[in-house]
């Protein structure tokens, strides 16, 4: 049986991964540069990204393993929201996405010595109308720092959203069906 590697230092990746019933499997992060060309849409970015996360990743690996990457980014009409700097920076991004609709794209790639697949995911977000003094309080808890967009939906955050549409594991980082679907093209059925 092939090897499954897991090429993220994401929690929420190895614990999705482990929901959809992957135990068995080792992390190995690379080391990537996250810049992409210009011109690019937003599933095309993070397609891209993936896919230089995938080559990277496969020069740690077996030829027999399996690798997967990701790469999750927040788009607000079309600008890229990154994971803010300081709790000011988390203000100002909470406040831009508050009663709007923004789009969270994953990019996925799972490859197998040269056999390579990169697909991409986007579920579009509606946050609610909320508060500065309910936006502060969230972003108190620290929640907010380590995620793109300010925002974790599988926490506190959840407060924040009104609605999804797409996927909501994307929106975790790791759309589960759309991986599942992939690896069952490597031969690993999860079901």
């Amino acid at each position: 049986m092939a090897q499954i590697v897991l090429a993220s230092g994401s929690p929420r990746r190895r614990e999705l991964l482990e929901r959809i019933g992957v135990t068995d499997f080792v992390v190995r992060v690379p080391e990537v540069e996250e810049s992409f060309p210009e011109g690019l849409t937003p599933p095309e970015v993070v397609a891209y990204i993936s896919r230089e996360k995938a080559e990277a990743a496969a020069r740690l690996c077996g030829p027999g393993d399996i690798v997967i990457t990701a790469d999750t980014m927040v788009f607000l009409d079309n600008r890229r929201l990154g994971k803010p700097r300081d709790e000011r920076h988390a203000l100002e991004m909470l406040t831009a996405l508050q009663g709007r609709k923004h789009t969270v794209c994953t990019g996925v790639s799972v490859c197998q010595g040269a056999k390579r697949l990169t697909e991409s995911e986007s579920t579009d977000v509606f946050f609610r109308p909320a508060t500065e003094a309910q936006l502060l309080r969230y972003i108190a808890t620290g929640e907010p720092m380590d995620k793109a967009g300010a925002y974790g939906v599988q926490g506190r955050g959840a407060l924040l959203v009104e609605r999804l549409e797409g996927d909501f594991f994307n929106v975790m980082g790791l759309p589960v069906l759309r991986l599942a679907r992939m690896l069952e093209r490597f031969g690993v059925s999860l079901l």
